[in-house]
C-alpha cells in the first residue's frame, strides 16, 4: 500500500523512539559523513543508502509504536549537508493507520526532534509504502529484508580484541555511538534504482531518537 507524503503536516506531539538502526551505503570505505557530519563528500562522491529500525520502544503522543519496524532509502547526490536528498519510507505491513501516519510525521521531519533536519535536506519524497519487514540476528549478523526491496544481511567489523569496532560520541545525527560495519549482503530495487552494495559500508546504531528530551 502506497500512502502520499503530506507537506502540509505539521504536529507537536511528544514522540520518542528506541531500538537499532542498520543502514547500508555505496561508500567503499566506512561513511565518512559520521565524523564529518555531511561535510565532507561520501567516497563516491554521492550517497546512496537503505536502513532499517526495529523499534523496541516508542510512542507517538499516546499512541504505542513498540515492535514496529520501518525502513527508508535516501539518494543523495552530493554532500549530505547540501541537501537535496530524495527520500521513501517503508513501514511494517503490522502497523496500524494511525502507526504508520505517526511513522510519516516523524520520518518526513514534520514531527521534529531528532529528525527535524530531513525536512530540510530533502528535496523530493517518493512516498511511504506499508510492507512486510523482517529485522533478525544471526550472531552478530543483522538480516534486514523489506518485502521485494531489500534483502541484506550486514555484520560489525572486529576489532582487535576481537569485539566490534565503534566510533564513540559523535554529533553524527543517527545516534552518537556508531558500530563499523560491512554489508555481506545488500540489494536495493525500487524506484528504477537496482543498487548491490555487498562489501561496502555499512553501520549499526542504538537509537534513541525524539522530540522532548
Amino acid at each position: 500500500m502506497a500512502t502520499r507524503w503530506d507537506p502540509d503536516i505539521r504536529t507537536k506531539e511528544p514522540w520518542q523512539i528506541k531500538g537499532e538502526l542498520t543502514l547500508s551505503c555505496n561508500c567503499t570505505i566506512f561513511c565518512p559523513c559520521v565524523l564529518s557530519l555531511g561535510v565532507h563528500a561520501p567516497t563516491e562522491g554521492y550517497c546512496q543508502t537503505w536502513a532499517a529500525v526495529r523499534i523496541d520502544q516508542g510512542h507517538f503522543g499516546e499512541l504505542d509504536l513498540t515492535g514496529i519496524k520501518f525502513g527508508f532509502m535516501a539518494d543523495i547526490p552530493g554532500r549530505l549537508g547540501r541537501g537535496n536528498w530524495t527520500l521513501a519510507l517503508f513501514v511494517d505491513d503490522k502497523a496500524s493507520a494511525q502507526q504508520n501516519k505517526a511513522l510519516t510525521w516523524i520520518m518526513s521531519g514534520r514531527a521534529g526532534g531528532s529528525t527535524a533536519l530531513l525536512k530540510i535536506l530533502a528535496g523530493s519524497f517518493l512516498g511511504v509504502r506499508q510492507v512486510p519487514i523482517t529485522y533478525e540476528l544471526e550472531g552478530d549478523t543483522r538480516i534486514v529484508k523489506i518485502e521485494k526491496i531489500v534483502d541484506g544481511a550486514i555484520t560489525p567489523v572486529r576489532g582487535k580484541d576481537k569485539g566490534p569496532v565503534m566510533i564513540r560520541n559523535s554529533e553524527y545525527w543517527i545516534a552518537a555511538d556508531i558500530m563499523v560495519s560491512r554489508a555481506d549482503k545488500s540489494r536495493f530495487r525500487l524506484f528504477g534504482r537496482n543498487w548491490n552494495f555487498e562489501g561496502r559500508s555499512a553501520e549499526i546504531c542504538q537509537l534513541d531518537w525524539g522530540n522532548h528530551k
